[in-house]
């Protein structure tokens, strides 16, 4: 059963990071072409990562994955 939770742990972990990157990429590939819906507080251009919540849910899936792995390796349930 360990053998599962840790492939699919894997799994997550590497989802998480992909869609991160590809976030990461679109963004910057947007804020190139200058064309925005509305206007954008100065704060949030100056800090555009930690001010977007699709950036902060990624780190935070993506931490929480981790945790939980670091978690499961160190209780000895394997």
């Amino acid at each position: 059963m360990f053998h599962w939770e840790f492939l699919l742990s894997i799994l997550a972990v590497i989802v998480l990071s992909g869609g991160l990157l590809y976030t990461l990429r679109v963004a910057k590939r947007q804020r190139y072409q200058g064309e925005y819906d509305v206007e954008i507080s100065d704060k949030i251009q100056e800090h555009p990562i930690t001010k977007n919540p699709v950036f902060l849910a990624y780190i935070i899936g993506l931490g929480l994955a981790l945790a939980y792995m670091v978690y499961v390796a160190l209780s000895g349930k394997y």
